[in-house]
């Protein structure tokens, strides 16, 4: 009774703030079970208040809730079962394939999480049906990348398209990974795949069913009670189906993505997640690709999960936009509330002015007038709403408004209305209302892209062309290098269709091909795309222009090409690596490089030349070699004449 009693005191955080946060406090503290009946509640508010928000109801003592930010008991998911580490320094011992949870139990190597922890959640794809790593390969990637990180030899980027976030992993989280411990689900859930001994009876083996049935609930809350979030996606072939597994594969995983959004929609300070492609290549994820990965269309194992790990999503926004409702900053709230229904795949909201303004919390002035953040017609944008566009341009409002502000959402400076509205993937009809207020189709980012490069849907490109926006103008991009790279395969098809010259580079020297596997690594379309491409005469041994018309891209070119210089190919970072070796490199060059193995397969079934060299004089294999690819290059070994 007292719980509820507070709660409708709290109201919602609208009338008594204060009296809300220690709603808040108290029923993240106390779990679902403990906060059941009268005596419980009252128990733990006691304990609560005597304790001054430091513990939890089991009546262990807790670090400070500001310190505690993803404790068993401080986290918007329940722990049902102990999260189990390893230490970092035993991991970067074991070789082969990973031990189970009941042998590194046997021999003292697993670690019950504790306050104070460095954890690093490994995320990854199972390789085997019955074991995650039969050949160790994997794992063995993840040993070379942490002896990297804590050595200073591996550097973690911002993928290609975000270079210029300044986004690094900082000082403490590089010298806590030594001292740390690891995460990785077959290390820390008890396993029932094979039989061994002390399971084998059938109150033995229920026991144990039911600890990974709860061991597998509570990987949420695992995710959040890291302090680093790994991605392990390097490009390996699935030992009973054949497959290659690799970022894409990963990415298309229902529970990979529960455990993506969970770590992204976290309310940790920071939420950062590192993607290992290879011992030598890291990145931070690019922001969108989680944004159209939503759980709902996820691939499951077992069809009877989806439900359930959807859920999982929406509990984990429902508790970043509470967050940020009351802690800020507004952007980020207003972001996620105007894209909630499209990430969780329901039925967009339909406002009248008033109401949109309420929901959003804007002034009609404000709505108007700002430049920065999350704009009101920024909002209207990313919730596709036709109508509210309409009205605020009627007010007054600029359909030519740019990006500003938003860069770790994915939506760069400078980019505009129409620029957001095709990249987050609105319908056509939010492209057709900006136009009709006048929006210019044919203005250009700082980048020196247009509204078509960023095209993710047919319907864009027609309602765009319709407009008169220009596909080969004097403007610097080829705009078919975007959507080649990011869109998907019938919207290439629409460029085609209306004569773009898949052949022709843009004034960084790129042509499409080129843009497959540079910006394709979260496109399950690449592989259609390219022989779309092929068949519309592009030339499958295009070689990158050595003769680059862009100044900016010119300088980073020399600047890569200093790097190399001074530090070796072999040891310069992976962004100075590839912009140095881009001029004359052939597509099957750029796939090397990247570590695509399927995209290299299919360019070699399609004849492309294994031996064109770029303007440095490196071949594709080298390439695959420098950059931590031996699968790669031991393919294209095979090949040479």
């Amino acid at each position: 009774m007292a719980l509820q009693i507070l709660e409708r005191l709290s109201n919602g955080g609208r009338r008594f703030p204060i009296l809300h946060r220690f709603y808040s406090i108290l029923t993240s503290m106390c779990s679902v079970s403990a906060l059941r009946g009268p005596t419980p509640t009252l128990f733990c508010l006691r304990q609560l208040v005597a304790m001054g928000a430091t513990a939890s109801c089991n009546g262990e003592p807790e670090p400070e809730i500001e310190e505690l930010q993803c404790s068993s008991s401080g986290c918007v998911h329940p722990y049902l079962f102990p999260m189990y580490v390893v230490r970092v320094q035993d991991f970067l011992q074991m070789v082969g394939p990973p031990e189970p949870h009941h042998i590194l139990q046997e021999k003292g190597l697993l670690h019950e999480w504790q306050p104070g922890m460095f954890v690093i959640f490994v995320s990854h794809q199972w390789l085997g049906f019955k074991h995650p790593d039969p050949t160790g390969a994997q794992l063995a990637v993840l040993r070379c990348a942490l002896q990297g990180l804590m050595d200073g030899t591996l550097k973690v980027e911002a993928d290609v398209t975000s270079r210029d976030s300044g986004k690094r992993l900082s000082s403490q989280v590089l010298q806590e990974v030594a001292k740390g411990y690891l995460f990785l689900d077959w290390f820390a859930i008890p396993q029932i795949t094979t039989r061994v001994f002390g399971v084998n009876e059938i109150s033995d083996l229920e026991a144990t069913r039911s600890d990974a049935a709860l061991a597998v609930q509570s990987i949420p809350a695992y995710v959040e009670g890291c302090d680093l979030f790994l991605a392990l996606v390097p490009d390996i072939m699935h030992s009973d189906t054949g497959k290659q597994c690799n970022y894409l594969t990963w990415l298309s995983r229902g529970w990979c993505r529960a455990e993506l959004w969970c770590r992204l929609l976290s309310n940790r300070e920071d939420t950062s997640v590192v993607v290992v492609f290879s011992p030598k290549e890291a990145e931070f994820i690019f922001p969108l690709d989680w944004q159209e990965n939503r759980i709902s269309d996820g691939l499951f194992t077992v069809e009877s999960d989806r439900a359930e790990v959807v859920k999982l999503g929406e509990m984990a926004l429902t508790s970043k936009l509470d967050h940020l409702r009351f802690h800020g900053p507004l952007t980020h709230y207003r972001f996620y509330l105007a894209r909630q229904n499209q990430l969780l795949n329901k039925e967009k909201e339909e406002w009248d002015l008033p109401g949109f303004l309420k929901f959003f919390d804007f002034s009609l002035e404000s709505a108007v007038q700002e430049t920065n953040g999350m704009t009101g017609m920024l909002c209207a944008v990313l919730a596709g709403d036709v109508n509210i566009i309409q009205k605020l341009v009627e007010q007054g409002a600029n359909p030519n408004g740019r990006a500003l502000g938003l860069g770790d959402m994915g939506y760069y400076d400078s980019q505009t209305l129409l620029m957001v509205a095709a990249k987050s993937g609105q319908d056509a009809l939010v492209l057709s209302a900006l136009l009709k207020a006048s929006a210019d189709c044919n203005l250009l980012s700082r980048a020196g892209i247009d509204p078509l490069w960023l095209a993710r849907r047919p319907g864009h490109v027609r309602v765009l062309l319709a407009a008169r926006a220009t596909i080969h103008g004097p403007s610097s991009t080829n705009p078919l290098n975007g959507v080649a790279g990011r869109g998907s395969a019938d919207t290439v098809r629409v460029f085609l269709e209306s004569r773009c010259d898949p052949a022709k580079a843009s004034i960084d020297g790129f042509a499409p091909l080129h843009a497959l596997p540079l910006f394709g690594r979260s496109n399950p379309d690449v592989f259609e795309t390219t022989r779309l491409l092929l068949a519309y005469r592009a030339n499958v041994n295009v070689q990158c222009e050595t003769q680059i018309q862009d100044r900016l891209f010119v300088f980073e070119v020399v600047r890569a090409r200093v790097t190399v210089a001074l530090w070796g190919l072999a040891h310069a970072d992976p962004y100075w690596r590839k912009l140095a070796s881009i001029p004359g490199a052939t597509p099957l060059t750029m796939a090397a490089m990247q570590g695509d193995k399927g995209l290299v397969k299919l360019l070699l079934e399609l004849e492309a030349e294994v031996d064109i060299p770029n303007e440095r004089g490196d071949t594709p294999e080298a390439l695959a070699l420098l950059s931590g690819h031996q699968d790669v290059a031991q393919l294209l070994s095979m090949f040479h004449v």
